[in-house]
C-alpha cells in the first residue's frame, strides 16, 4: 500500500509502537506480526494518541487527512463509547453537517447530509437505504469501531449513491490477541441491556469474532425499542499476500413510530386577515358561498357553526397554532392500533485482499443482504381549526368540510378534533447483491508518487412491497370507520387490530434495480506538500417496477422499466502549505437512482444527478494532538421532475400538443460552511466540536410567483452545533476518573406545508446538555450518563406537520467488564 508523504507524517514502525501502546501487548510473535501487517495493509484506522489522522474512505486510499483533498470527517468509539451512543441517530451529533431530515415520520434512519440524502455503508458496502417514509432499518452501533462521513456524492468510489454524503460505518475484526467483554446497562423507561464480545486466534492463520448483544426499553413516551442482534466473523491469513475476512449479521429489532408527534394546529392566519392575536368569534366568520341541488335545497359549501360555537372555535386558537406544534405534554397520538417497526436483517460479507507487492493491493468484496419489515404506523390525524381554503370550482372555501371543524351528529363542535386519520400497514422485503472490486497500484517517478485505483461494482436489488390503509369516517368507504378523535390532549382510540377495520390494499408491486460501475482514479503525491487527485466513473443503472394489483387497480399491470446511464468525476487539489496547515478544493458530480420506491413509466425522469464543490482548510496543533478543518461547500442534487404548469389535463388532448406534461430542471441546494474539531492533549483532555451554518433551499420553477420559487428544506436547521469536553483524572482512589461534559444545540426547523394551510409553520431551536462521569480500572469500568441534564422541552425530529418531543432528562448506568 502506498504511504502519503505529509511533511510530519510518523514511520511504519513508530507507528506500530503506538498502536500497540493502546491496544496492550501483543501475546505472541506471530500476533505481532499480524498486528503490524494489519496496520501496513488493511487498516485506514492508524492513530496518534487518541486521534484517528488517517482514512479511507474519501479515496479507498490510505491517506493522511492533512493531505486528502475532500471533506470527511472521522468519529472513534472511544467518543461514541463516551456518549453511550448505542444508534446511528445518537452519533450524528459529532459530525457537521448531519441532522435528522425533514418530515421522515420518525421511521429509522432517514438522516440528512447538507440537507441532502444520505448513502449508508458498513466497511463501503451497502447498509441499507433510506427508502422514503415507508421503512428503514434504525442501525445500532454495537459493532462499530469508528464512523468516517465523506460529505457529497462518491458515486465512483460507492457506486449508487446519495447527495449528501457516505456514512462509512467501520465494524470491529477479529484479532489475534485474545480478548473478552461483557456489557451491561440499565436506564429509565426499564431499560436494560447485556453485551458479550469475544475474539481469539483459534490457529496462526485463523482468528474469529463474535458479538452478543440483547437490549430492551419502554421508551419515552412509549417509544420502545427491542433489539436483539449476532456478529459472528472470521479473519483467516495464509500468507503475507493473502487476508480472507468473513462476516456475518443477524438483527431482530422492533422500533415503535411516532409518525404525528405533536402535530400543528390547522389555523391559517392570513385566512384570520391579521396577526397571531387573541380572537373573538367575529374573527372566524362562516364562509356565505353555497349551492342549491337539484331539489331546490341550500347547501352551504363551508362548514356552518352557530355564534357560540364560532366563539368556543376562536377561545381554543392560541398565537401559536398554526406556527408551531401544540404541546401534548405526557400524552402522545401513538395509537394502540399501531405497532413498532419489525425489522429482521441477515447480512454475509466476504473480503479478500491479496497485496500483489508492498505498494499495490486488490481488493475483492461480496455482499449478500435482506432487510424485512412490517409496521402499522398512524400518518394523518389532521387537527383542522379555521382555514380558507382555495378551490378550483368555486374559489376560496372556509373550512370546506371534511377539511375543517369536526361538529358530531349531535351538534357539538370538538375544536381539538383529529380527522382524516389514516393508519398504513407496511410489509416489505428488500434483497441485495452486490460486488466491489479495487485495484490499487502503488508507483513512482523520481520525485513523484502516486497511486492507480481502479473500481469495477455491480448491484442487484430485489423489493417486494405491500401497505394497506384503513380510515375514519372522512375517508373510508366499508362503513367500518376509525373512531374520530374527539380530542387530541386526551384521545379516544379504536378497539382491536389495524385489521379489524377491513383495510384497503393501497400499494402492491415488486421493484428491481441492476447498477454496475466502472471507475479509475489517479492518487498524485507530486511534491511532500502538494496532492492531487482525480476520478472518473461510468454508472448504469435500470429499474423494473411490477405493479400487482390493488383495491383500486385489480388488474395486474405491465412491467415497466427504465434504464439510464452517464458519467460522473471528482477532483481535488490539497497543498499542505505547512506542517500544521492545508488548503484544499475539490469538485465532484454523482448519481442516484430514481424512485427507489416509485412506481416508472415513459414519464419519469432520467437518474436525478448531484454536484458538489468543496472549499476547505485542515489543521492540527499540539503535536498533532489537536485536528480540525473548515469547509465552506455548495452541494446539490438536480434535475428534479415536477409538473410542467403549462400542462392541462383538464383539458382536451389537443390543446397539450407539443407541451411536455414533466420538466426537469428543479433542485435541492444547500450552501454553507461547516467546522469539525477534535482534541486528545496530555492523556487528560479530549474535545469534539462541530458546527454548521448552512441554507437548504429547494427550486421550484413551477412556481409562478419568483418569491416562491425558492423555499427552505422542510426539517434541516440552518444552524446547528456540538460539543462533547472530557477530563480525566488519573489514579483518582485507585482508578482514572473522567467526567464529560456535552451541548448540543439545533436551530429552528420549518414543517410548513402550504397545501395544509401551514405556509410557516416551524419548530423551535433547543440546546440540550448532556453530562457523563465514568470510573476506569484495570479491567472493568462504570460509567453513569445523564441526557438533557436541565429537563428542557424540545423537539429532536422534525415530522410531517409537526415535530417529535426528544427525551425528558433521563440516565443511563453501564457496567463493563474486561478479561
Amino acid at each position: 500500500m502506498q504511504f502519503s508523504r505529509s511533511l510530519n507524517s510518523k514511520s511504519v514502525v513508530a507507528t506500530a509502537v503506538k498502536v500497540a501502546l493502546l491496544g496492550g501487548v501483543v501475546a505472541t510473535a506471530h500476533a505481532a506480526d499480524k498486528t503490524e501487517s494489519d496496520i501496513e495493509r488493511i487498516s485506514v484506522y492508524n492513530k496518534h494518541n487518541a486521534l484517528i489522522l488517517e482514512s479511507g474512505t474519501a479515496t479507498k486510499s490510505n491517506m493522511a487527512l492533512m493531505q486528502t483533498p475532500a471533506a470527511v470527517v472521522v468519529v472513534d468509539e472511544e467518543l461514541l463509547k463516551s456518549q453511550t451512543a448505542n444508534t446511528l441517530q445518537d452519533a450524528i451529533r459529532n459530525v457537521s453537517g448531519f441532522s435528522q431530515a425533514g418530515n421522515n415520520y420518525g421511521i429509522g434512519d432517514n438522516l440528512a447530509i447538507r440537507g441532502l440524502g444520505v448513502n449508508y455503508t458498513y466497511d463501503g458496502m451497502y447498509g441499507g437505504a433510506s427508502l422514503g417514509n415507508n421503512y428503514n432499518p434504525t442501525r445500532s452501533m454495537t459493532n462499530i469501531e469508528s464512523m468516517e462521513v465523506l460529505k457529497g456524492p462518491a458515486t465512483g468510489l460507492y457506486g449508487i449513491g446519495a447527495a449528501g454524503g457516505v456514512v462509512n460505518l467501520i465494524e470491529k475484526k477479529p484479532q489475534f490477541e485474545e480478548a473478552y467483554e461483557v456489557s451491561t446497562k440499565v436506564g429509565n423507561w426499564n431499560t436494560y441491556g447485556i453485551m458479550f464480545d469475544a475474539t481469539n486466534a483459534i490457529s496462526d492463520d485463523l482468528a474469529y469474532r463474535v458479538i452478543l448483544n440483547h437490549e430492551r426499553s419502554d421508551g419515552y413516551r412509549d417509544l420502545q425499542q427491542d433489539r436483539d442482534e449476532v456478529f459472528a466473523s472470521l479473519k483467516f491469513v495464509p500468507s503475507q499476500d493473502h487476508e480472507l475476512l468473513f462476516s456475518s449479521a443477524y438483527i431482530d429489532d422492533a422500533v415503535q413510530v411516532d409518525s404525528v408527534g405533536d402535530p400543528v394546529r390547522i389555523v391559517n392566519w392570513d385566512s384570520i386577515d391579521g396577526d397571531p392575536r387573541a380572537l373573538t368569534g367575529a374573527d372566524v366568520p362562516n364562509d356565505p358561498k353555497f349551492i342549491i341541488d337539484e331539489n331546490g335545497n341550500k347547501k352551504y359549501l363551508g362548514i356552518q357553526l352557530t355564534e357560540a360555537q364560532r366563539e368556543q372555535l376562536a377561545q381554543s386558537i392560541s398565537t401559536t397554532d398554526g406556527l408551531r406544534p401544540y404541546d401534548l405534554g405526557d400524552t402522545s397520538l401513538i395509537s394502540p392500533l399501531s405497532t413498532p417497526n419489525e425489522g429482521k436483517e441477515l447480512r454475509f460479507k466476504l473480503r479478500h485482499d491479496w497485496h500483489l507487492d508492498e505498494n499495490s493491493t486488490l481488493t475483492q468484496q461480496v455482499l449478500w443482504r435482506k432487510y424485512e419489515s412490517d409496521l402499522v404506523r398512524q400518518t394523518g390525524a389532521y387537527n383542522y381549526v379555521y382555514w380558507d381554503r382555495s378551490d378550483r370550482t368555486h374559489g376560496s372555501i372556509i373550512n370546506a368540510n371534511p377539511r375543517g371543524p369536526l361538529v358530531t351528529e349531535d351538534g357539538e363542535l370538538h375544536p381539538f378534533a383529529a380527522r382524516r386519520q389514516e393508519y398504513r400497514r407496511a410489509v416489505s422485503d428488500e434483497k441485495t447483491w452486490q460486488y466491489f472490486a479495487d485495484l490499487q497500484l502503488g508507483w513512482s517517478y523520481g520525485d513523484i508518487s502516486g497511486e492507480h485505483l481502479i473500481s469495477a461494482n455491480f448491484e442487484d436489488r430485489s423489493m417486494a412491497f405491500k401497505q394497506w390503509s384503513i380510515y375514519d369516517g372522512d375517508g373510508n368507504k366499508t362503513g367500518n370507520a376509525l373512531p374520530y378523535i374527539l380530542d387530541i390532549r386526551n384521545p379516544n382510540w379504536g378497539t382491536g387490530e389495524f385489521m379489524d377495520y377491513d383495510p384497503s390494499l393501497r400499494s402492491n408491486y415488486n421493484k428491481s434495480l441492476q447498477a454496475y460501475g466502472i471507475g479509475v482514479q489517479e492518487v498524485l503525491y507530486l511534491t511532500d506538500t502538494l496532492t492531487m487527485r482525480a476520478g472518473f466513473a461510468y454508472t448504469s443503472i435500470e429499474q423494473a417496477y411490477q405493479h400487482l394489483g390493488t383495491d383500486r387497480s385489480k388488474e395486474i399491470k405491465p412491467e415497466n422499466d427504465t434504464d439510464d446511464a452517464g458519467t460522473t468525476f471528482t477532483f481535488g487539489i490539497n497543498y499542505q502549505i505547512m506542517p500544521e496547515l492545508s488548503a484544499f478544493v475539490n469538485v465532484g458530480k454523482g448519481r442516484t437512482a430514481f424512485g427507489i420506491l416509485n412506481s416508472v413509466d415513459e414519464t419519469s425522469p432520467p437518474d436525478s444527478e448531484s454536484e458538489t464543490l468543496d472549499l476547505g482548510i485542515r489543521f492540527t496543533a499540539f503535536d498533532e494532538d489537536l485536528l480540525g478543518s473548515l469547509v465552506v461547500f455548495e452541494t446539490k442534487r438536480t434535475n428534479l421532475r415536477y409538473t410542467n404548469p403549462e400542462y392541462d389535463d383538464q383539458k382536451a388532448p389537443e390543446f397539450n400538443v407539443g407541451i411536455p406534461q414533466y420538466k426537469y430542471d428543479n433542485n435541492e441546494t444547500t450552501k454553507g460552511v461547516e467546522l469539525d474539531l477534535n482534541l486528545a492533549l496530555a492523556e487528560a483532555w479530549k474535545l469534539n466540536v462541530n458546527a454548521t451554518y448552512q441554507d437548504a433551499v429547494s427550486i421550484r420553477h413551477e412556481q409562478s410567483d419568483p418569491a416562491q420559487r425558492e423555499a427552505a428544506k422542510k426539517g434541516i436547521p440552518e444552524k446547528m452545533g456540538s460539543t462533547w469536553l472530557s477530563y480525566t483524572v488519573p489514579q483518582f482512589t485507585s482508578g482514572d476518573f473522567e467526567i464529560s461534559l456535552g451541548v448540543n444545540y439545533v436551530g429552528e426547523r420549518t414543517v410548513n406545508h402550504p397545501s395544509f394551510g401551514l405556509p410557516t409553520a416551524k419548530i423551535d431551536s433547543y440546546t440540550r446538555w448532556d453530562m457523563a462521569a465514568a470510573y476506569h480500572f484495570d479491567t472493568y469500568h462504570v460509567q453513569f450518563n445523564i441526557e438533557n441534564l436541565t429537563d428542557d422541552t424540545h423537539y429532536s425530529k422534525a415530522l410531517f406537520l409537526g415535530g417529535l418531543p426528544g427525551n425528558e432528562r433521563n440516565f443511563e448506568l453501564t457496567f463493563n467488564y474486561q478479561f
